[in-house]
């Protein structure tokens, strides 16, 4: 009367699978989660390198093509050297001076008195970003006023941002 049919259910087939796919993510992330996390922390810093471009083009766009910062905390025409984009502006004073620039990978620092810092926080922040991005990176030791990220403007007003301290990759930068 009752036949035995040999064989799975779909439910059971679908638990089977869950489980598989949750024991390969577990695995996944085990195998190496430093750089997973050194990833994640590149991905942000793609996003606020990105973001402090963007805020500072659309400065620019809305005042009729002035870049953010005057006086002491002006991006300095240069096509070599970075400024290091700061959040304070009593910070940069003598921050610069006695050729005692902060370091930022793979890029040369200008070293000149108050040159290698620039805060562009009363110009970009609450208009154009949130806050000043700061990198995720809390151990690479850059203090209040160094956000560990670096600005640099051409002769030619061309804008670069990028980061002094990417984990996974040579550079991230983005220049328009």
């Amino acid at each position: 009367m009752f036949k035995n049919k040999k064989g799975f259910t779909l439910i059971e087939l679908l638990i089977v699978i869950g489980i598989i796919a949750i024991l390969a993510a577990i695995i996944f992330v085990a195998v190496d989660p430093g750089r997973r996390l050194g990833e994640a922390r590149d991905a942000d810093r793609w996003g606020a390198v990105n973001s402090i471009l963007n805020a500072v083009l659309k400065y620019s766009v809305d005042n009729a093509g002035n870049l953010p910062g005057s006086g002491g905390d002006a991006l300095v025409d240069n096509a070599t050297d970075v400024q290091i984009l700061g959040t304070t502006d009593d910070s940069g004073v003598g921050f610069c001076a006695g050729g005692s620039a902060p370091t930022c990978a793979g890029q040369t620092v200008d070293s000149t008195d108050d040159a290698c810092f620039v805060d562009l926080t009363s110009a970009l922040v609450d208009t154009y970003l949130a806050a000043i991005p700061v990198d995720p990176d809390t151990t690479a030791g850059y203090g209040d006023a160094n956000t560990g990220y670096y600005i640099r403007k051409s002769a030619n007003n061309r804008i670069e941002v990028g980061s002094c301290n990417p984990e996974q990759v040579a550079a991230i930068s983005v220049q328009r």
